[in-house]
C-alpha cells in the first residue's frame, strides 16, 4: 500500500468516528510513522510503505479513533512561538491560554529582572514562553504533580531557559518560597459535576487533577488567589485564567484579597477567559 491509500484509509476510519480533522490527523500520524514532516508526506504520496510502517500507522489511527489526542500521539504541541513536549501527565496547551502570554509581554515591555511565579505550571507552556521572550526574567513553577514537573523541566531545557527556572512539587497552600513581581496561573476551574460533559479526548486522556475545580469550580481559584495575595509584591501584577462564566465571582474574590482589577480579557470565542489585577 502506498502513502496516499493508507492516509485515505486512515481518514475514512477517523471520519466515521466524527473526528473533524480526520485527514489532517491522518497526515500528521503518517509523518510521525515515517519520521518526516507533512510536506514530505504530501509530495511523496505514491511511495510504497514497508509493512512495519503500515502496521505502526494503523496502530496510531486506531488510538486516534478512540479519541486519544493527537498531541499525545505525537508527544508535542505548538504554543505561542515554541514546540512543547507533552504527554498524558499534563494538560495540552490551548490557544486560548496564549492570551496570558500576550498580556504579560505587553505588561512587561519595559521591565527588567522580573521574578515570576506560575502556580500549576503543568507543561510550562505559559512560564517558559514568557522567559524565552524576556531574557533577563526569572521564573518559578510549582505543581502538585511530579510527573508534570518532569515534563516542564524537559521543556525548559529544550527552550534553553532552564538556567533561569526553579521548580517545586507543592500544593499552593503549603508554598512559602519567594516574593514575586508577577504571578500567573491557569488553575483547574471546571465544576466536578460538569467533567463528564467534556469532550471524550479531554476527559478520557487529560489529567483530571488539572481540570477539576471542585463543587463550584472555584475551590482551586480561591486557594490560588489567597496565596498569591501573600506571595506577590505590592503593585505586582496577577494574571489568572478563569472559566467562561466565572468573571463576577472571581472579581469579588480578588477584591476581597486586596487586588485592583485592571481588565478582563476574552478568548478566541469571545468568552471571558483571563483577569489582570494589581496588588494594592
Amino acid at each position: 500500500m502506498n502513502i496516499q491509500l493508507a492516509i485515505q484509509h486512515g481518514t475514512n476510519i477517523l471520519t466515521d468516528k466524527r473526528i473533524n480533522t480526520a485527514k489532517l490527523d491522518a497526515e500528521i500520524l503518517m509523518a510521525k510513522t515515517l519520521k518526516k514532516d507533512r510536506k514530505f508526506i504530501i509530495l511523496n504520496n505514491n511511495k510504497d510503505l514497508e509493512d512495519k510502517n503500515l502496521k505502526y500507522f494503523n496502530k496510531l489511527i486506531k488510538e486516534r479513533a478512540s479519541y486519544k489526542p493527537i498531541a499525545h500521539l505525537i508527544n508535542k504541541k505548538f504554543f505561542w512561538n515554541n514546540e512543547f513536549f507533552v504527554n498524558k501527565n499534563t494538560l495540552i496547551p490551548r490557544p486560548d491560554t496564549e492570551i496570558i502570554v500576550e498580556q504579560v509581554l505587553k505588561l512587561t515591555k519595559h521591565k527588567n529582572m522580573m521574578n515570576i511565579l506560575d502556580i500549576g505550571v503543568g507543561s510550562g507552556c505559559i512560564l517558559l514562553s514568557i522567559l524565552k521572550e524576556r531574557k533577563n526574567f526569572y521564573g518559578t513553577g510549582i505543581d502538585i504533580s511530579k510527573n508534570a514537573l518532569d515534563i516542564c523541566k524537559i521543556n525548559a531545557k529544550r527552550l534553553k531557559v532552564d538556567g533561569r527556572t526553579k521548580f517545586y512539587k507543592s500544593d499552593i497552600d503549603k508554598f512559602m518560597e519567594g516574593n514575586y513581581d508577577l504571578i500567573i496561573s491557569n488553575p483547574p476551574y471546571i465544576k466536578s459535576c460538569e467533567l463528564k460533559y467534556l469532550e471524550s479526548n479531554v476527559i478520557k486522556f487529560e489529567p483530571k487533577l488539572a481540570l477539576d475545580g471542585g463543587v463550584d469550580g472555584l475551590s482551586e481559584i480561591r486557594k490560588v488567589i489567597k496565596k498569591s495575595s501573600e506571595l506577590i509584591k505590592k503593585n505586582g501584577k496577577f494574571v489568572l485564567e478563569i472559566g467562561f462564566n466565572q468573571k463576577n465571582k472571581v472579581v469579588k474574590l480578588l477584591k476581597e484579597k486586596g487586588f485592583y482589577i485592571n481588565c478582563t480579557l476574552k478568548d478566541l470565542a469571545f468568552n471571558d477567559r483571563c483577569i489582570v489585577s494589581t496588588k494594592i
